[in-house]
């Protein structure tokens, strides 16, 4: 495992009679992010909280950086940075003051410290809100200065969890622009995350993990390739609904399926041209209103592999379960 800056074999976890985590073997690349995906209760928090020494596994083996976590937890500690689903800062201080603070925490000292906060509020674009109570930041900058405070010490792993979980669109891009740059300079990141697009546009590499074990990984064009294009028809009345689906039948090869007077084909690979799905059609007498060639998302690929869509993360979720 010599290009991996995480690995893990055969790791376990219960939490009484839940299994958390079932034999979970995972290999993040180095200088790449790592984009680790799962339904509520797959595991996911789960693993965060051991790679980051929060919660001890009870078998098997996880290593980081080439630290491992139940033998050495002080060695990964010095080598990771963490910015969970909240910010935790001190709305009565000011972000200069909150990264000081977190940068003594990490022993940079005094001087360390200060001279750290300054170059990263510097780096970032946030020298000029520096000196402003955190009380009067918006959300996105909140996680932006929190984000920060995980990369004080230059960690090898940043780990992300929910990084953007409540922002905005805009304020969601400022942080994706955050973690290109750090990749950029050399830094791997492990995002969780409940946003597929975020996923999709940052992950190199994307893990699928559900019931505690890892069930796909690949790039994200790698995966959605396997779903295959998936064609939308919709018909002008349910009564040209026979011959629209026999006619698609025959030309994809695959059952479609109807809901009123849409008809779904998916999983088509190869896929027919547009102009060619349009001819059938109209040779089967089909009269349609609408006809489109959709290529698959991630959500795609997640609810085919689990049979589950993402969901939003509920409010109060028990600690090391999810």
């Amino acid at each position: 495992m010599e290009d991996a800056i995480v690995y893990t074999e055969n790791l376990r976890k219960r939490f009484g009679g839940v299994v958390a985590l079932d034999g979970l073997d995972l290999v993040v690349p180095t200088h790449t992010v790592y984009g680790l995906l799962g339904p509520e209760g797959s595991g996911k928090s789960t693993t965060v909280r051991i790679l980051t020494t929060l919660t001890r596994p009870g078998s098997g083996r996880a290593v980081v950086a080439g630290f491992d976590v139940a033998r050495n937890p002080a060695d990964v500690r010095k080598v990771i940075g963490l910015a969970g689903q909240d910010a935790l800062l001190d709305d009565e201080l000011t972000g200069r003051e909150n990264l000081r603070i977190f940068g003594r925490l990490s022993r940079l000292g005094s001087r360390g410290a200060r001279r750290r906060a300054d170059e990263l509020l510097e780096r970032f674009g946030l020298a000029h809100a520096g000196d402003r109570l955190v009380g009067t930041y918006c959300g996105g900058m909140r996680r932006r200065i929190d984000l920060i405070a995980g990369l004080l010490r230059t960690p090898a792993l940043l780990v992300l969890d929910e990084p953007t979980r409540g922002l905005d669109d805009r304020s969601r891009v400022e942080i994706w622009e955050s973690v290109r740059h750090l990749v950029a300079d050399g830094t791997t990141v492990l995002l969780t995350t409940q946003h597929l697009e975020e996923a999709d546009r940052l992950a190199s590499a994307v893990g699928v993990i559900d019931h505690g074990q890892l069930i796909a990984e690949g790039s994200p064009a790698q995966l959605k390739s396997h779903i295959g294009s998936r064609i939308d028809v919709v018909v002008e009345s349910t009564d040209h609904l026979p011959s629209a689906m026999a006619r698609l039948e025959r030309l994809t090869g695959r059952c479609p399926e109807a809901d009123g007077a849409r008809i779904v084909v998916a999983a088509v690979d190869p896929m027919p041209t547009l102009p060619l799905i349009v001819s059938e059609l109209d040779a089967a007498g089909a009269v349609i209103r609408n006809v489109g060639i959709r290529e698959p998302g991630l959500d795609d690929v997640f609810l085919a592999l689990t049979g589950k869509s993402i969901e939003p993360v509920k409010p109060a979720e028990a600690p090391g379960t999810a």
